[in-house]
């Protein structure tokens, strides 16, 4: 089976009506859909969140950070794609100036610290690469696709009061107070195909129709599909918006000359 598990995550800050294709459950808030990482890419995670309210400002070790502190987890990267986004959505990604950590450590402890971050106001087609130690929030009024390395570890520095476990002093101790670099963020084309982001973990493209020979010899490894418009068809399996799944190159997969996917792969 190439499709993979689809998996529907509740969250205080998640919505009970979801944009197209998805639909939560009635009584349901959900936060995030989750496709677990098949065998053949099992370091590379795949996500799409919905937020009705702010996510907690928070930052992600690297590899070897996570190592350093005794985490027995790699550390985090990740990037977001903006699938949706309601008047005055935005993301808080880096600070306005440097900041110090005894700055930033009375920020996070007063609520300051939710002002130092520069709140990007943000539409569908926008983008972010989040390397590791950027201080980041998700706002509300977002629907994105999160492509990240496949780790549970989140440092909350602030969380606006809500009774949850806050973690300043790993937090502090990898966070870059630094602006976020230009160069990480942008906005997509109408149409086109473009290269989201070649980080150190993984490599990600969206596709408009098929892709030529330049982009099929950067896939010839086990990748993921992710249909934007459209379907694909990887063997017997058809996958629609709203599915993810895994083929072992992307020579496996056919693609729909009028839809539009993101494949992903590990560096």
């Amino acid at each position: 089976m190439t499709k993979l598990t689809k998996r529907l995550v509740e969250k205080p800050w998640g919505k009970d009506t979801l944009p197209a294709p998805f639909t939560a459950p009635a009584g349901s808030r959900i936060g995030e859909v989750w496709f677990e990482p098949p065998a053949e890419l099992p370091s590379v995670l795949v996500k799409y969140i919905f937020t009705s309210d702010k996510l907690s400002v928070q930052v992600h070790p690297s590899d070897a950070e996570a190592r350093q502190l005794g985490e027995h987890d790699r550390g985090k990267e990740e990037c977001w794609l903006v699938i949706d986004a309601e008047p005055r959505a935005a993301l808080g990604v880096g600070f306005h100036k440097p900041v110090g950590i005894d700055e930033m450590r009375q920020a996070a402890l007063d609520g300051s610290i939710e002002d130092l971050l520069v709140w990007h106001p943000v539409v569908a087609g926008d983008f972010f690469y989040i390397p590791a130690g950027t201080v980041h929030a998700i706002g509300a009024g977002v629907s994105l696709i999160e492509i990240q390395q496949n780790s549970d570890i989140t440092y909350r520095l602030y969380d606006y009061g809500r009774p949850r476990e806050l973690h300043l002093d790993r937090g502090s101790a990898v966070a870059k107070g630094e602006p976020h670099d230009p160069a990480l963020r942008f906005h997509l084309p109408a149409s086109g195909t473009v290269e989201l982001a070649r980080g150190p973990y993984f490599l990600a493209h969206r596709v408009d129709g098929v892709p030529d020979d330049a982009l099929l010899s950067k896939y010839s490894a086990p990748c993921l599909v992710i249909p934007r418009a459209g379907t694909v068809t990887i063997g017997a399996d058809t996958v629609e918006v709203g599915e993810c799944a895994v083929a072992g190159a992307v020579t496996d997969v056919h693609f729909d000359p009028q839809g539009a996917c993101i494949l992903v792969r590990a560096a």
